[in-house]
């Protein structure tokens, strides 16, 4: 693995979803640097990757309410406990849990894995609310996928927040999360 400025010179193989990531931050003038690897499935295969990149990458989770008529997409550091009581409060909303995968399709256009602030470029009717942890605000760089789990980008948290949202239709609620029981 190694870190490399911008997209692939070659994208044979690569999904379009991944593409198109690419193609939004290219158009918004968003700098970033991309490592590709194997799939991470979980936060232990991220942190190989966060070596690489210098930076660790955030822990997406695509939640709902029991009635799965509320969405949320939680950034936080990946090294945080995510418990759902504490958020619930925060969001008055009860009975979080995790969305189911179809949804994350139906939503963000991306599958188990590969959850990152980059889907919601592909959530058009704005069905899903970001949250993000203050301690995620709190770097200069985020670690994200762009779509998918092969590859990850790290890129300026302030050009995400201040580039990426306003160019996705996209706010976000900062939450404070302590990961204690």
């Amino acid at each position: 693995m190694e870190l490399l400025n911008g997209r692939p010179e070659d994208i044979t193989g690569r999904l379009p979803r991944e593409i198109r990531a690419y193609d939004l931050l290219d158009e918004l003038g968003i700098a970033y640097q991309r490592t590709d690897h194997e799939r991470t499935d979980t936060m232990e295969a991220c942190n190989e990757v966060d070596g690489i990149l210098g930076v660790v990458i955030c822990k997406n989770l695509f939640l709902c309410n029991r009635q799965k008529t509320a969405f949320y997409l939680l950034m936080m550091p990946g090294g945080k406990k995510f418990k759902t009581k504490e958020l619930s409060a925060q969001i008055n909303s009860s009975r979080l849990s995790f969305a189911e995968p179809e949804d994350m399709l139906k939503y963000l256009d991306i599958e188990p894995g590969s959850v990152s602030i980059m889907g919601l470029m592909n959530d058009k009717d704005h069905a899903v609310q970001l949250l993000i942890d203050e301690d995620v605000l709190k770097d200069e760089y985020l670690g994200c996928h762009p779509c998918v789990n092969t590859s990850s980008l790290k890129m300026r948290t302030d050009d995400v927040i201040q580039k990426f949202l306003p160019a996705v239709g996209h706010d976000y609620k900062t939450v404070h999360l302590v990961g204690e029981d």
